[in-house]
């Protein structure tokens, strides 16, 4: 049940949200959430868009997802058409948490390879979570255009958001590892390793994945 503050709390909780100082901020986020409001929304959202400290930002996301989607849904939408990327990234990330599938489309092409790596970060993770069943496979398509992208935090994360989708993932990572570069071959060695032996461990993966691929070697000759 959402619960209510009166005008005076109200003001000190959104003005606290802008206070120069992170522990403030923090806190006032927290009194937001424990105690849901709509009149919060709007300003949590823009928030999330411009806050410096991750532990603020976190705690906004959470204060958000206390609050209905109907009323969060919009706002959060809208952001992740920002040309801010911290915009973005955020109002993915909290689609995340939300869970609600009714925003699934607005998770574009344009998003899960946008330039930036934390907003295309956010976009695998929001889409594991998100994609309707019928369209996995497709999703795996997609996924697999950014094999051997970014460093290895990158990497992992979108090996991560590949392995949710389940064993829909195997033609992809097949046809990547025959046709790929060298970089999308490794990548994605390691994803279908990781696949198949959670424990491996994803360095683990990286450097036999080099090593096969260095050899000229398959994974199902590996096999």
């Amino acid at each position: 049940m959402t619960m209510t503050t009166d005008g005076t709390d109200a003001t000190r909780a959104l003005q606290g949200l802008e206070a120069g100082s992170s522990s403030v901020r923090l806190r006032a986020a927290l009194a937001v959430g424990t105690a849901p409001d709509p009149r919060f929304v709007d300003k949590l959202v823009e928030r999330c868009a411009i806050e410096p400290d991750f532990q603020v930002r976190e705690m906004l996301t959470w204060a958000l997802t206390r609050h209905p989607p109907a009323l969060t849904l919009p706002g959060l939408l809208g952001e992740v058409r920002s040309e801010r990327a911290q915009a973005r990234s955020q109002a993915l990330h909290t689609l995340s948490k939300i869970g609600d599938r009714r925003a699934w489309p607005a998770i574009t092409r344009a998003l899960l390879s946008d330039a930036d790596d934390e907003v295309a970060r956010s976009a695998w993770r929001a889409a594991g979570v998100l994609v309707p069943e019928e369209e996995r496979a497709e999703l795996a398509e997609v996924l697999a255009t950014q094999l051997g992208r970014g460093g290895r935090e990158t990497q992992l994360s979108l090996s991560r958001a590949l392995i949710g989708l389940g064993e829909v993932i195997l033609p992809t990572l097949s046809a990547a590892t025959g046709n790929g570069s060298p970089g999308a071959r490794q990548h994605a060695l390691a994803t279908e390793r990781l696949l198949h032996d959670p424990d491996a461990g994803f360095a683990f993966a990286i450097e036999e994945a080099k090593r096969v691929v260095a050899l000229g070697t398959t994974s199902q000759e590996e096999r």
